[in-house]
């Protein structure tokens, strides 16, 4: 097939949504430092890494921690996550990512996930898509958080294909402008007065199909 060598997928609130087990963790930790932590805040931390993520955690807080001491945190609270994930089943994929990830597959197009989670691998295998996927990008692998597109670019890279040639999608402003910075197109996955900055706008991946995505790369 022409056109389309390859579609690259973020993780959290595309392929499932693992917002909630996220929350739960920062919840119990900010809790356990005495202060509260709200859902509007956890909002705020969508697709940035973890030590940014307690950065800004610390900072609502008020709160000044040592390297050292941010380091346990961080891990503390990874492993109340880590947990949680290895409780996951197949029932929380999100509406329409294994039918998308299959049909692609059909067609001969490459399927990569570029995630800063650096639990992706886990996660996938537990709700059963590990196979679905030819690379896996996670945040092991890279340096820079989204909107740098390093985990875009090294997707592509891994795929052995252009990045011009590949369709990303995502649910995060920062992961928007990443794959937009790495010359690719973008599916916002959400709210269009959100995600306006993608190429299309959907609520979720029931509402793609390869005729629409190959549309939408042959747009100018």
């Amino acid at each position: 097939m022409q056109g389309i060598a390859a579609c690259i997928f973020d993780l959290d609130g595309v392929i499932v949504d693992t917002a909630v087990y996220h929350f739960k963790a920062w919840k119990r930790l900010a809790n356990e430092l005495g202060f509260s932590f709200t859902e509007a805040q956890n909002e705020k931390l969508k697709g940035i890494s973890r030590v940014q993520s307690l950065e800004l955690i610390l900072g609502w807080g008020g709160m000044e921690k040592s390297p050292a001491e941010q380091h346990e945190l961080a891990t503390r609270k990874n492993d109340w996550y880590v947990d949680m994930v290895h409780h996951m089943t197949p029932d929380e994929i999100l509406p329409g990512a294994k039918e998308l990830l299959e049909s692609l597959r059909a067609a001969g197009i490459k399927t990569a996930l570029g995630s800063a989670s650096k639990n992706a691998g886990v996660i996938l295998e537990k709700v059963g898509i590990l196979p679905l996927f030819d690379v896996v990008i996670d945040g092991n692998m890279v340096s820079a958080s989204k909107p740098d597109p390093e985990v875009f670019l090294k997707g592509a890279e891994a795929l052995g294909v252009s990045p011009a040639s590949c369709i990303v999608f995502e649910d995060a402003i920062a992961g928007v402008q990443a794959a937009k910075a790495g010359g690719m197109k973008v599916v916002g996955i959400g709210e269009k007065k959100v995600l306006h900055e993608a190429d299309l706008v959907v609520e979720n991946l029931q509402e793609i199909d390869i005729r629409i995505l190959t549309n939408l790369y042959n747009a100018k």
